[in-house]
């Protein structure tokens, strides 16, 4: 008995010693490793993690040297309403107003991306670098409608430079930097999370942003959003406050939008746009009901558009989409955040519900100028560059055909004049007035403005 009692103390002792030495010797390097088998191995560092155990210097040392300042002059006439009185018109007084901003160094020749308000207006544009040089700029474009542009600079040496990250694989909960320029302080850098992605502020211009709660302020504009890694994930463009100084959540253009526009700009000299040519709504609870479906996500087609890549594939009127290629839709601002990353005569493929089953469709995206459609019998079509150029305008809708019998009388009159706005609303291209006059009733006037062929504007109710 006594013998036996001593091998089970020698057992015992020889399994605590086996299990503490592999606690101090294997687990310590292959533990945490074992609960984030399928992540990347660049990432095994951060999951898990607090801010306190994270080592943001490599990241901020990396993009502090990408980021710039930018400093906008530009020049505005002031009149004084009192001198006029007294002494007459004298054309009033130039002042000139200094603006800043930030931006990002793209390539180690000097291509410079920022936010399109950043350098709007601007007469002159001067870039400080990192270790204080200054440089002239020069504009090479601008896509105002997603608030980016693109810089050029001459330097006398080889820059150093951010390079692209995929921000469709961005995840929220994500540790992000934000490097900038705020309040004219140089290489400020802020951490945070993703809050949220593709996220929809109705600005009728970009709809998927990625917003975070890293503190950016007035004069991070243009700035970087990078990962841990240094790599750039989106464009810092704004943030939601009340008073113009942060307050919690900033918003940025997502890298792979930012990319495509200044690939585009490069390439072509302006934004090349791809789009399915279908007007609908994203789906949730209220409007499944009110539409007579039990899908909650995903976003119904109400309508294609004639000639379009989406009616030439064959999605219809009813159908609900769910993925584009890879990418899941719940939401429109994932719909048109996947759009705009691609252009005119690529193709994508469109995973949707029809009356329950699940189908997929090729959909060569068009341009967004060759679209028409029919609203209270006229038909209308996206206007071209020569008609922006001759009445002097940047948006509208050519009317092409009268097909409304109340208003045949007037067709020659009618056919060629710009609509401008409908019932107040900018009537920017097809879609947005097909997008207006879904919801309208038909039965309801509609109040027109328009240019006519003679360059005057009036009014009509239709």
């Amino acid at each position: 008995m006594k013998r036996l009692s001593s091998l089970f103390l020698v057992s015992m002792l020889s399994g605590a010693t086996t299990l503490g030495a592999y606690k101090l010797f294997i687990e310590n390097d292959f533990g945490k490793k074992s609960i984030i088998t399928d992540a990347p191995l660049h990432n095994e560092r951060t999951v898990g993690l607090g801010a306190e155990n994270i080592d943001f210097t490599e990241a901020a040392d990396k993009a502090v040297h990408t980021v710039v300042h930018v400093k906008n002059v530009s020049v505005r006439t002031v009149y004084n309403p009192i001198m006029e009185f007294f002494y007459g018109s004298r054309g009033g007084q130039q002042q000139e107003q200094v603006g800043t901003g930030s931006g990002v160094i793209i390539s180690e020749d000097g291509y410079i991306v920022t936010n399109n308000h950043v350098i709007k207006d601007a007469t002159d544009l001067e870039v400080t670098l990192n270790n204080k040089k200054v440089y002239k700029a020069k504009l090479i474009g601008t896509d105002a409608k997603m608030d980016i542009a693109l810089l050029k600079i001459d330097a006398d040496e080889k820059l150093p430079f951010s390079t692209f990250a995929d921000s469709d694989q961005v995840r929220v909960g994500e540790w992000v930097l934000a490097v900038g320029n705020p309040y004219n302080l140089t290489s400020t850098v802020t951490a945070g999370i993703v809050s949220a992605k593709a996220r929809n502020l109705d600005t009728n211009g970009i709809q998927s942003f990625i917003q975070t709660d890293a503190a950016v302020n007035p004069g991070n504009s243009g700035g970087a959003l990078v990962n841990t890694h240094g790599e750039l994930i989106g464009i810092n463009t704004m943030i939601s406050s009340q008073t113009g100084s942060y307050v919690g959540y900033s918003f940025a253009v997502p890298s792979n939008i930012t990319r495509k526009i200044i690939e585009d700009i490069m390439e072509f000299g302006n934004v090349q746009r791809g789009v399915l040519g279908i007007v609908g709504s994203e789906l949730n609870g209220p409007v499944s009901k009110e539409l007579g479906t039990k899908e909650t996500q995903g976003y119904y087609i109400s309508k294609v558009l004639k000639n379009s890549g989406a009616e030439n594939a064959g999605l219809k009127k009813g159908d609900i989409i769910k993925k584009l290629d890879n990418q899941n839709i719940s939401t429109y601002s994932e719909l048109t955040g996947y759009i705009n990353t691609k252009r005119p005569n690529d193709k994508v493929v469109v995973t949707f519900d029809r009356e329950g089953r699940t189908q997929t469709k090729t959909v060569t995206l068009m341009k967004n100028d060759v679209f028409n459609t029919e609203f209270k019998g006229l038909e209308i079509e996206n206007i071209d560059a020569a008609d922006k150029k001759k009445f002097n305008i940047d948006y509208g809708v050519k009317i092409k055909d009268v097909n409304n019998e109340r208003l045949k009388q007037y067709a020659d009159e009618l056919k060629g004049s710009i609509i401008l706005t409908i019932d107040g609303q900018k009537a920017s291209d097809v879609k947005t007035v097909s997008d207006y006059i879904e919801d309208k009733d038909e039965k309801q006037g509609i109040n027109i403005q328009m240019i006519n062929k003679s360059g005057q504007v009036i009014r009509i109710i239709i």
